[in-house]
């Protein structure tokens, strides 16, 4: 900043540096609370694994053979989380989540209609939440709210008529996913228009985030809410019988302002991805995903406030699980994850403030999901993740436990770069070695409406913490759908 040496206007120069001495206290602060902040990271991606579960297992097809189809429904779940996460040995969270939904299907399919609300109350045993607020009532909040209209069904439906190509728009908030969802698996509020013909998909995607959702840059003032816009495009080619290559684009554009302003720190995260993989089968009941992403575009690095760094980042996924038609319906699966880092982001993989301080940004951050553990939760930025897994159903002759599945899940993990941070703070020491993980869980449906799940998890940290303190992670919960 240009203090140093001699300046014959010397109260100027105090004043200059006692503005930069002020700005460093505040920004070393501000450090300081986006590392706490940070480690809710693993949290959140714990609870985004939890939601993830319940969304599959509770997507339900809405009849379209009537000409006026209305369906409701809803679900309540109550889950007990249990877990120590490097910083408190021991947190204990219990949540309650009902969502109530709605669908009108007209004239076939030609027309959709569909809303979800969501009510939770979350619960932290006193002195265990991040904050200081211990118990929260979320909600009642629009969960999902979309209207779809689907030309080949209304042709169908109004004129008799078979299409051999579609054209479908869908109007509100739902879930996107772009590729196999490693840059891009999120709820949008957004404009979704799909044509099909030729054996090609064509997708387009405008959207923005919703507002409560968090941001990337968890150190970020305002809230850490996220304040994003999306454009995308994506191709499919489904000619092929076992295999469904794609490519896409995505565009994101930060349009979040800080409050309060930060001195002589600016935020904005703008990039751009390009993904190309495919999805299908190898050999019968060999199923396969992989997906090739690179992100270019403009950051701000730590204590940056005029001058952006260039965005030069990618990130890979490979995907194999092989379901079984044996006995007790065994499925085995193996995965590996990668996104680089950057060796100039000392403190945080993905916030402004503790971030890059070269004139590059090598670091891997996006908008998608996978599962990368359920104790240490680490994101996908300056990591390699090798995962594999199995899992089974004992009792599948047994009336009342055939839909009970055990299995378990084994993680590695390393940096990319071994000066790199990565989403959790207490990964302190200069090694690439971050650890393992065994996690087990069983599944079980007890009746059509009445579902229970049980997971457990244990980290072993590596040589990349100071303090290698076994970690572990439990959860428990019941969900009853209506």
């Amino acid at each position: 900043m240009g203090t140093g040496g001699q300046n014959p206007m010397g109260n100027a120069v105090f004043s200059f540096r006692g503005m930069a001495c002020l700005t460093g206290l505040m920004l070393m602060g501000a450090g300081r609370l986006a590392a706490q902040e940070s480690r809710s990271d693993a949290f959140l991606l714990q609870q985004r694994a939890l939601e993830e579960q319940v969304r599959a297992a509770l997507n339900r097809e809405r009849p379209a053979d009537q000409r006026i189809e209305y369906d409701w429904g809803g679900w309540y779940s109550f889950y007990l989380f249990l877990f120590d996460d490097g910083i408190e040995s021991s947190r204990t969270f219990r949540q309650h989540d009902f969502r109530l939904w709605g669908s009108a299907n007209i004239d076939q399919g030609a027309h959709e209609i569909y809303g979800r609300l969501k009510l939770q109350f979350e619960d932290f045993n006193h002195g265990d939440a991040y904050d200081r607020n211990h118990d929260d009532t979320i909600g009642p909040n629009l969960d999902r709210a979309f209207y779809k209209f689907d030309l080949r069904q209304a042709a169908r439906a109004y004129w008799n008529q078979s299409l051999d190509w579609d054209l479908s728009v869908k109007v509100g908030r739902d879930f996107v996913e772009l590729g196999t969802g490693y840059a891009l698996s999120m709820p949008l509020d957004h404009v979704l228009i799909v044509a099909e013909a030729a054996k090609l998909k064509a997708t387009a995607l405008m959207g923005t985030t919703i507002r409560s959702m968090p941001d990337i840059d968890r150190g970020r003032p305002g809230g850490g809410s996220s304040e994003r816009n999306f454009w995308g495009g994506q191709l499919e080619y489904t000619g092929l019988q076992k295999h469904t290559p794609f490519v896409y684009g995505l565009i994101n554009k930060d349009q979040k302002t800080e409050h309060p302003w930060v001195p002589m720190q600016n935020f904005d995260y703008d990039t751009w991805y390009v993904g190309v993989g495919s999805r299908g089968e190898l050999l019968e009941n060999l199923r396969y995903s992989t997906e090739w992403v690179w992100e270019g575009g403009e950051s701000f690095g730590d204590r940056h406030f005029l001058t952006t760094s260039d965005v030069e980042a990618w990130a890979f996924d490979f995907l194999l699980e092989y379901l079984s038609r044996r006995a007790m319906k065994p499925r085995i699966w193996a995965e590996y994850m990668f996104a680089s880092g950057d060796g100039g982001r000392y403190a945080s993989p993905t916030n402004a403030i503790g971030g890059n301080t070269s004139e590059n940004d090598t670091g891997f951050s996006a908008f998608g999901y996978r599962d990368t553990g359920l104790s240490f939760a680490p994101r996908l930025s300056n990591v390699h993740v090798w995962r594999a897994g199995a899992a089974f159903r004992p009792f599948e002759n047994h009336e009342y436990l055939s839909n009970l599945e055990i299995g378990t899940d084994w993680f590695l993990y390393s940096k990319h770069h071994r000066d790199g941070a990565v989403s959790d703070p207490t990964a302190n020491a200069r090694s690439n070695y971050l650890g393992w993980e065994m996690d087990y869980f069983l599944n079980w449906r007890i009746t059509a409406d009445l579902a229970w799940t049980t997971r457990f998890g244990t980290f072993f940290p590596g040589k990349g913490f100071d303090d290698a303190t076994t970690r572990t992670f439990f959860l428990t919960g019941v969900t009853y759908s209506f």
